[in-house]
């Protein structure tokens, strides 16, 4: 089942899609709902982020061979983690399918994507362990984790590099049904393939996160954990069209603009 948010009636809904329609609902997915007798189309409809998290969560280094080809491109030796590790981005930074990337007037050209499963939490969760973690799961969207690098490198932490409004794209919905094994993540930029990877080809895969997370922190209905991309992100500069597809979802499209005052 696909589930999308966006401006209905002059409010936002949360709605089902079924082939090129939208299905709006009452109430929401996490707390109940019911399907009403309405239905709009779907490419007529300005989608939103398809949830707005109470907690944005975001997992470090997760693929070995992003760490591998890191490895020979700055000449240092490998270090893939050793356990999974997590950090948070800002809800701040979160923009909808079709919402412009801003790169700041002030920002270096290496500002690069990162095509990025994203988990959906549907379940209160604490103390999860590897039987009843995919019990939490609601679905999985798309994230573009858009990273300036020479903030991310000089900065103490990355409040600017990976927070930055509107570096955050995430949708275009929600997927509640995947095969995790089959899925492929494909990103294009000016529809020129740039990376292709298997998505589920993680150092730490989804429950160990969540297993690790609930040890220490309850997650809620809502939150997202974003798991990590692969290969070797490329530069994007003004003008550009970055899409995120990954098989089993849809496609996370984003154009890309520069500030220039």
């Amino acid at each position: 089942m696909k589930w999308c948010r966006f401006y209905n009636e002059e409010k936002i809904s949360f709605g089902i899609i079924e082939d090129n329609l939208i299905i709006p609902v009452s109430g929401d997915p996490f707390n109940g709902f019911e399907k009403t007798n309405k239905n709009l189309l779907l490419e007529e409809t300005e989608l939103l982020i398809p949830v707005f998290p109470k907690t944005f969560y975001a997992v470090g280094v997760n693929y070995l061979n992003h760490v591998n080809k890191m490895s020979k491109l700055t000449g240092r030796s490998a270090s893939p983690p050793t356990a999974p590790d997590v950090g948070y981005r800002a809800n701040n930074a979160l923009i909808a399918h079709n919402k412009p990337i801003i790169i700041p007037k002030d920002a270096t050209e290496k500002v690069q994507y990162e095509g990025e499963l994203v988990v959906v939490i549907g379940k209160e969760a604490k103390n999860l362990n590897k039987k009843n973690v995919w019990e939490h799961i609601f679905g999985y969207t798309i994230g573009n984790d858009v990273s300036e690098r020479t903030w991310q490198s000089n900065d103490r932490t990355l409040w600017r590099a990976k927070n930055t409004d509107t570096f955050k794209p995430m949708g275009p919905w929600i997927e509640t049904a995947v095969n995790l094994e089959n899925m492929i993540t494909t990103i294009k930029v000016n529809n020129k393939i740039k990376d292709q990877f298997k998505t589920n080809n993680m150092i730490f895969g989804i429950s160990d996160y969540l297993v690790k997370i609930t040890k220490y922190i309850t997650l809620f209905p809502g939150d997202v954990v974003w798991m990590g991309t692969d290969e070797v992100p490329s530069n994007i500069k003004n003008g550009d069209v970055v899409d995120i597809e990954i098989s089993g979802i849809g496609t996370l499209s984003n154009p890309v603009l520069k500030k220039i005052s």
